[in-house]
């Protein structure tokens, strides 16, 4: 069985000591490989090796660093359909949303290959006293990425092409769920020109992460994941001196006000609550009707799950996927479970979908339920799978305040045809990525992803601006060349004048 290893300095390597893990393909129900789970030992040789590779890779000058990364784009160009394949075999999702995960991760790449653009300093000639200032954006040495199951390519690009863009070096702990995309990047990476070391994948656990967030020669760590996880990450990497931003959970709400187009408003939320099997942090997992439109839009979403096409994402025609493991499938089943009883009206239930010709598969169809209530477990609990619940609202206050109650805020959506009210909305919502009219509303890769509340710790959002601004430290240069003649000593506060 194939076994899936760590690159480090340049070589695909097994660690002394590695115990190991299957990977499963989830359509199948079957063992397709396993990964290897990294000793203490390994992570130190990833680490050493990054270490070892800065000094040169942060001394060379930001447009050669641009030209491999923009080599790394078009070899990621021509090997797209590969990368998307490895998604959905470990993965399951299917196969054209596995695509558009890859571009999105190259739309990383190519923002990043404007780096010497985006380092540009500004310089401010005579300050007085004949001295001039400017300011330098400084890698800080060896980064750290701990990335999530459900984009096993999108979030590590999200890191690695702005960490390296600006001088630094690199460990990737990927999730040992789908790790196989992480070594053919590492792979396309070193066939772009990166010198050994630059870039290092290590796999593994908790293990591998509690000494990553401790190493003394890590400088700054980024995650994605859930709440509990990236509070911990965020609070032990923090305490050791580490920069940190880690993304965490969410619980997306889609205001859907009485003037919205009803045919259009129930599309999107098929898209955005059942895209992904709902394993996104952007899916719209509860949608709040706003006066009388709630048992319209409710028999318009059931209307469109009957015509639902659930299977192997490597299928033709496939709109939804399997679950990532048998233990997910049924946290998702036990949430429906819990739905019930705590009286949500149940209107499709997903427990039970089997798909012809994939029976040991980790499926849950596409679920609905009405009238549920900020009370309830499934409208505070973020499921992470294709469950969709409908909350009733008397008006837009009303609704608003749902949200921005919510103890996550990472996206938030509003379908309305009013400009008074998306831009009351898009104001007022207490969430970091906003939509109008736009379900899922992922910035592109100049502007930068991150959420509010309890979905972010740490002051930094994703990529764009603020991943140059995460992976940098901000320097002032005040230069003077005095002439000949003695100045003294000077005892005041240098000023203008």
């Amino acid at each position: 069985m194939e076994t899936i290893n760590h690159f480090i300095n340049g070589k695909v390597i097994a660690g002394d000591g590695d115990s190991h893990q299957a990977v499963f393909n989830p359509a199948l129900g079957q063992v397709v490989s396993q990964v290897a789970l990294a000793t203490v030992g390994t992570v130190d040789l990833a680490v050493s090796a990054a270490s070892a590779a800065f000094e040169d890779w942060s001394a060379q000058s930001p447009l050669r660093r641009a030209r491999i990364l923009s080599r790394f784009k078009s070899l990621m160009e021509q090997h797209r359909d590969e990368l998307a394949r490895l998604i959905v075999r470990e993965h399951g999702k299917v196969f054209d949303d596995a695509l558009g995960e890859v571009a999105r991760g190259i739309e990383v790449i190519e923002y990043a290959c404007g780096a010497p653009t985006l380092l540009t300093s500004t310089f401010s000639d005579n300050v007085g006293g004949n001295i001039d200032n400017w300011n330098l954006r400084q890698p800080l040495g060896v980064c750290v990425g701990i990335t999530p199951f459900n984009f096993p390519v999108m979030v590590p690009l999200w890191m690695i092409p702005m960490a390296l863009a600006t001088g630094n070096t690199f460990v990737l702990k990927p999730s040992e769920r789908d790790p196989s995309a992480s070594l053919m990047l590492a792979q396309l990476l070193q066939e772009s020109g990166l010198p050994d070391g630059v870039f290092n994948v290590v796999q593994g656990g908790k293990n591998v992460v509690d000494h990553l967030l401790a190493h003394p020669e890590v400088e700054a760590v980024s995650f994605v994941g859930s709440t509990p996880v990236a509070q911990y990450i965020h609070h032990t990497a923090s305490a050791n001196g580490k920069r940190v931003q880690a993304l965490g959970g969410a619980k997306n709400h889609m205001i859907i006000m009485p003037d919205a187009d009803l045919d259009q408003a129930a599309d999107a939320l098929m898209g955005a609550a059942y895209g992904a099997a709902g394993e996104r942090c952007m899916a719209c997992s509860i949608a709040v009707a706003v006066g009388d439109i709630g048992d319209e839009l409710v028999d318009k979403i059931q209307a469109r799950i009957k015509g639902l096409r659930v299977g192997n994402g490597l299928g033709q025609n496939i709109d939804m996927g399997p679950l990532v493991t048998s233990e997910h499938r049924d946290r998702v089943s036990h949430y429906i479970d819990l739905g019930e009883k705590e009286g949500a009206n149940l209107v499709v239930d997903g427990r039970h979908h089997r798909v012809a010709g994939f029976e040991e598969g980790y499926f849950v169809g596409a679920t609905l339920f009405d009238k549920v209530t900020s009370e309830m477990a499934i409208y505070k609990d973020e499921i992470f799978g294709p469950v969709l619940g409908i909350v009733r609202a008397e008006n837009f206050s009303e609704a608003l305040e749902l949200v921005n109650n919510h103890e996550f805020g990472n996206g938030a959506v509003c379908f309305t045809r009013d400009g008074a009210i998306a831009r009351a909305f898009s104001r007022k919502v207490k969430a970091g990525m906003v939509g109008i009219n736009v379900p899922i509303p992922v910035p592109m890769a100049w502007h930068s992803f991150g959420g509010w509340k309890r979905s972010l710790f740490g002051e930094h959002h994703a990529y764009g601006e603020e991943g140059i601004r995460f992976y940098t430290r901000y320097k002032s240069v005040m230069q003077r060349w005095p002439d000949s003649k003695t100045q003294g000593p000077e005892f005041a506060m240098p000023t203008a004048h």
